[in-house]
C-alpha cells in the first residue's frame, strides 16, 4: 500500500522527467544522411550532445523526397562515471534546413523500425521538437564547425542552428534498469 508521501514523490519525479528542456541546438547534417551537434538546455547551460544516423527503407510516396527517419540519440556527458545516452526516432523534413518531431507511427517500415518508433524509454515517451533558424553552408558552416565540433572539419556538411525542446528524458531511470 502506498503512503501519501510515495504518491508525492511518484508526482514529484513523474513532473521532473515531463519538464520539458527547451533551449537551441547546433546540428552538422553530414552528407552521409546522419547528424551530429550538442542540444543546450537553457538558463542552465547544460550541454547534451546530439547524434543521428538515418534509417534505411522504403519510402512512402506520399510523404515527399525530402522525408526520413533519423535514430537520434541524445547524450549526457555531465555525469562524472561515465556518459548516458537515450534514443528515440523522429521523422526529419527539409533537405538542408531541417525540422526533427516525433513520430506516431511507421507503418510499412521494417519491424526493428517500428518497435523503435513504438517503445518507451520507461514510463516515459522521449518527445523532441527541433526547428532551423538559422542554416550555414559552406565557408560559414566550415568555420562553424571548427569552432564548436572540430572533428566534424572537412566533411562538407551544413549547420542548422535553432530552438529545441526535448522531454521525457529519464537519465536517472537508466540506473535503475
Amino acid at each position: 500500500m502506498k503512503t501519501v508521501a510515495d504518491e508525492r514523490t511518484e508526482v514529484e519525479e513523474r513532473e521532473r522527467v515531463e519538464e520539458g528542456k527547451e533551449g537551441v541546438a547546433s546540428i552538422a547534417l553530414l552528407p552521409c544522411g546522419s547528424i551530429s551537434g550538442h542540444f543546450i538546455h537553457v538558463p542552465h547551460s547544460i550541454c547534451y550532445g546530439l547524434h543521428g544516423t538515418e534509417l534505411s527503407c522504403e519510402r512512402e510516396c506520399s510523404r515527399g523526397e525530402d522525408y526520413r527517419l533519423i535514430k537520434l540519440t541524445v547524450i549526457d556527458y555531465n555525469v562524472q562515471a561515465r556518459k548516458k545516452e537515450q534514443a528515440v526516432v523522429v521523422e526529419c523534413r527539409g533537405h538542408d534546413a531541417a525540422r526533427f518531431h516525433n513520430i506516431d507511427h511507421a507503418h510499412g517500415w521494417e519491424k526493428d523500425v517500428v518497435g523503435m518508433v513504438e517503445q518507451k524509454h520507461g514510463k516515459n515517451k522521449i518527445q523532441v521538437s527541433f526547428e532551423c533558424e538559422t542554416l550555414k553552408a559552406d565557408k560559414a558552416a566550415e568555420d562553424h564547425i571548427k569552432q564548436f565540433m572540430p572533428k566534424l572539419a572537412g566533411m562538407d556538411a551544413v549547420v542548422n542552428i535553432g530552438r529545441m525542446r526535448i522531454s521525457g528524458l529519464d537519465f536517472e531511470a537508466e540506473e535503475n534498469l
